[in-house]
C-alpha cells in the first residue's frame, strides 16, 4: 500500500491518524452549500411563514448539533472539542445558501465540521419546507475556505458563499 494514504496501515487497514505529535494550532473552515426550492417555498422561508415553523432557526440548531457530532458520523474523524460553529444562511434568487464556520484550537482541521454542518442544515431546510417543494434539489457543498495547521491558509478561487 501506498505510505501516501494517511487512513491506510501497511497492511492496508483502516485506520485513524495518530495526531498525538502534532503542535495546537488555531484552525479555521468555512463550508457553504445551497438548496433550490419553488418560489412558493423560498417565499415562505422567508416570511417566516413555513408550516413547520422557523426553517433557518431549526436549520442554524441542527447544523451546529451535527458539526459537533461529526466524528460519529464521519469513521476517521477525530471527536473534536470546537470552539465554535455558526451557520449563516442567505436567500439567493431560486435559493437558500447556507454558509457554516467552525473553528478549534487543537492539531487537526475543522473541515468536515463546517462541511457536516452545512449539510445537516440544509437537509433541515427540506425536511422543514417539503409540505411546499418535495423537489428542492441540494447541492454545492464544499469546503471554500480553511486556516491552520500544516497546510496553512486555503481559499476556493471560486468562492460564492
Amino acid at each position: 500500500m501506498s505510505k501516501s494514504l494517511t487512513h491506510i496501515d501497511s497492511d492496508g487497514s483502516a485506520r485513524m491518524v495518530d495526531v498525538g505529535a502534532k503542535a495546537e494550532t488555531q484552525r479555521l473552515a468555512v463550508a457553504s452549500g445551497r438548496i433550490a426550492m419553488s418560489a412558493k417555498a423560498l417565499a415562505a422561508i422567508r416570511a417566516g411563514d413555513a408550516p413547520k415553523g422557523d426553517v433557518l432557526g431549526t436549520a442554524r440548531i441542527a447544523g451546529i448539533m451535527a458539526a459537533k457530532r461529526t466524528g460519529e458520523l464521519i469513521p476517521m474523524c477525530h471527536p473534536l472539542m470546537l470552539d465554535a460553529v455558526n451557520l449563516d444562511f442567505a436567500f439567493e434568487a431560486d435559493a437558500v445558501r447556507a454558509t457554516a464556520t467552525a473553528s478549534l484550537t487543537g492539531r487537526t482541521g475543522v473541515e468536515m465540521e463546517a462541511m457536516v454542518a452545512a449539510s445537516v442544515a440544509l437537509l433541515t431546510i427540506y425536511d422543514m419546507a417539503k409540505a411546499l417543494d418535495k423537489g428542492m434539489v441540494i447541492g454545492e457543498v464544499r469546503l471554500v475556505e480553511k486556516r491552520g495547521g500544516k497546510s496553512g491558509h486555503w481559499k476556493a478561487e471560486d468562492h460564492r458563499a
